[in-house]
């Protein structure tokens, strides 16, 4: 009996709020990444109205991921203020707002200046995310993490798939970078909409100071870290370089731009997929391993023939880095002991991991300017991918 009280059985009503606030979730997470993804297809349009080079086209992808890390701190500064809901609320409200502002000019200094912008935003409501998940979600995180690093995939390739044809129906590459406002605008409104159902009341973010409340002796915040820094640093040089690396090979621009977006497509199902098959084990170590195994073998194979067995290589990326995505986010919620830890751990990991992220697009844009190509930049990502597994295997509760 005390076993029935302490793990009441849910009502249809319960099911039915779980569900909305999930949706709410996903549709976030969905606009978290088309400022991002819609810049890979248009690269040559804006290279040539910007005169840039690739290391100067790459900023547009770096300059977010380094916001993104730098105001990780103030997410969790917002959360305390304000708490889970509307910080969630006020990032989605910052990316909305610079997204569309990105079509005023096609400038230099305006589109870096949003792309800034957009990832303060960004940083703000993914920071706040897995608390979210501990908070509401703690009997499913692995399956609702799944959920929301779907949203996560999906808006990136719906971004990277139709960014071209908007700007070619807008005749205006600003103008359809702009057009992902409405995007932002829904998922707001849908946020707000599921108050009640997320239930996080005054729920707020980890306590102390900004950066010096973080767990810097931790080791699994550093474990945690290093998983983010290259996690994210494999995944923006995907979004960033996979299409003109294709396009590079003999791949008409739009196709490359559709196999970009198939890439991501596979990610989003792998996204979903593995941590359901996983379930909700504690220990992530094996999937994390065959995860980070595959997506190596994507670089690799992209870096030696990209030009054959195309589809073999984006596969194997699609499902390695789909999967390890969602695992990694994960990580926190499942090795912190309460809300305000993981939360605590995901600050660590965006603050620094995404500041360090940032510098890889540049490199490999610089490599692609030093070499005239892609091969040297690939097999480097491939042999980054397999330095993960170094953390992986040291990823032991430490606390």
């Amino acid at each position: 009996m005390a076993a029935l009280r302490d793990h009441p059985v849910p009502t249809a009503k319960d099911r039915v709020a779980l569900a909305f606030a999930a949706l709410a979730l996903f549709v976030a997470a969905a606009n978290l990444r088309p400022a991002i993804a819609a810049v890979s297809p248009l690269v040559d349009r804006i290279r040539a109205d910007l005169g840039l080079s690739s290391t100067g086209i790459a900023l547009l992808t770096t300059v977010p991921t380094l916001a993104m890390g730098l105001c990780a701190p103030l997410a969790a500064a917002v959360g305390r203020r304000w708490g889970l809901q509307n910080g969630v609320l006020i990032g989605l409200i910052v990316v909305g707002i610079a997204t569309a502002a990105r079509g005023f000019s096609a400038t230099t200094w305006l589109q870096l200046s949003c792309a800034a912008a957009v990832g303060g935003g960004i940083a703000i409501a993914q920071t706040l995310l897995p608390a979210v998940v501990k908070s509401r979600f703690a009997d499913h995180a692995g399956l609702v993490t799944g959920i929301y690093t779907a949203g996560l995939g999906l808006g990136g390739a719906i971004a990277a798939g139709i960014s071209a044809p908007l700007a070619d129906a807008l005749n205006s590459w600003p103008g359809a970078l702009a057009s992902w406002t409405v995007l932002a605008i829904a998922g707001a409104v849908l946020w707000s909409a599921a108050r009640t159902a997320l239930g996080l009341g005054a729920v707020s973010g980890p306590q102390g100071p900004a950066t010096t409340g973080l767990p810097w002796r931790s080791g699994t915040a550093w474990m945690i870290t290093l998983l983010a820094a290259g996690n994210s640093a494999l995944y923006y040089c995907e979004l960033a370089w996979v299409a003109p690396l294709l396009h590079d090979s003999g791949y008409p621009a739009a196709e490359a731009g559709y196999l970009l977006t198939a890439l991501i497509s596979i990610q989003v199902v792998a996204m979903l997929a593995v941590p359901a098959l996983l379930g909700e084990r504690r220990d992530k170590r094996i999937g994390l391993s065959v995860t980070v195994t595959l997506t190596a073998v994507g670089f690799l194979g992209l870096a030696l023939s990209p030009a054959s067995a195309t589809w073999l290589w984006i596969v194997a990326l699609g499902i390695g880095h789909g999967g390890l995505f969602t695992l990694v986010l994960t990580v926190p919620v499942s090795m912190s002991r309460d809300v305000a830890e993981a939360g605590q751990y995901s600050v660590m990991a965006f603050f620094l991991g995404y500041a360090a992220a940032a510098a890889a697009p540049i490199i490999v844009g610089a490599l692609r300017d030093g070499t005239g190509g892609f091969r040297l930049a690939f097999a480097l990502l491939a042999a980054g991918a397999l330095l993960l597994l170094i953390p992986v295997a040291r990823m032991v509760r430490r606390d």
